[in-house]
C-alpha cells in the first residue's frame, strides 16, 4: 500500500447542527434543535464559532499536525440599504468574522498548524441553492449596475490583516 501525504487540508466551516432523534423525519430520522440563546444567519445557520476551533482541533487530532487552511468561512446577513455617504454597515457580519477569526486563533494557540484563513465570500454573488436572494460578500454588488461597494466587514477584515490580528481585540 502506498501512503501519500497531503501538502495541506482545506476546511470549510459555516455552522454546527444540533440534532435529536425524530423517527418521523424521512430519510435521516433526525430533527434540528434550535439553540435559543444563539444568533442565526439569514440562511438559518446557527452562529457557533467554537465549532470552528473544535473542527480544526479534530482534524489535527485525527490526521496529525498537517498544515490546515480555513478555505471557506462566512455567513449571509441582512445588509441595510446603502447610507448617504456610500457606506454599507453590516455589523452582524463583522461580529461573525471577529468571533470566527478569534476561534481560528484559539485553535492556533492550541497547537493546530493553521496557515491561512479565507473569508467567504469576497463579493455578493449567485449562490447555487439561493440564487441572488442572500448576500454573503464583504463587498456589496449592485446586481443591476455591477457597482461594488466595500461593506464595513471588508474594512474590518482589511484592518485585521493590516494589524496582524490586532484589530480582533477591539
Amino acid at each position: 500500500m502506498v501512503s501519500i501525504r497531503s501538502d495541506f487540508v482545506g476546511v470549510n466551516y459555516y455552522t454546527r447542527s444540533v440534532t435529536r432523534s425524530d423517527p418521523s423525519a424521512w430519510l435521516v430520522r433526525a430533527g434540528r434543535v434550535d439553540q435559543p440563546r444563539h444568533a442565526y444567519t439569514e440562511t438559518g445557520w446557527e452562529v457557533y464559532p467554537d465549532g470552528l476551533t473544535d473542527s480544526l482541533k479534530w482534524v489535527t487530532e485525527r490526521y496529525g499536525r498537517i498544515p490546515l487552511y480555513v478555505t471557506e468561512n462566512g455567513a449571509a446577513f441582512y445588509d441595510p440599504p446603502q447610507a448617504i455617504d456610500g457606506r454599507i454597515d453590516d455589523p452582524l457580519r463583522v461580529a461573525y468574522y471577529r468571533s470566527h477569526l478569534r476561534a481560528a486563533h484559539s485553535a492556533l494557540c492550541q497547537g493546530v498548524d493553521l496557515r491561512g484563513y479565507f473569508a467567504w465570500s469576497l463579493l455578493d454573488n449567485y449562490e447555487w441553492s439561493l440564487g441572488y436572494s442572500k448576500r454573503f460578500g464583504i463587498v456589496h454588488v449592485d446586481f443591476a449596475t455591477q457597482k461594488r461597494t466595500p461593506k464595513a466587514s471588508a474594512r474590518f477584515y482589511s484592518e485585521v490583516i493590516r494589524t496582524h490580528g490586532g484589530a480582533l481585540d477591539a
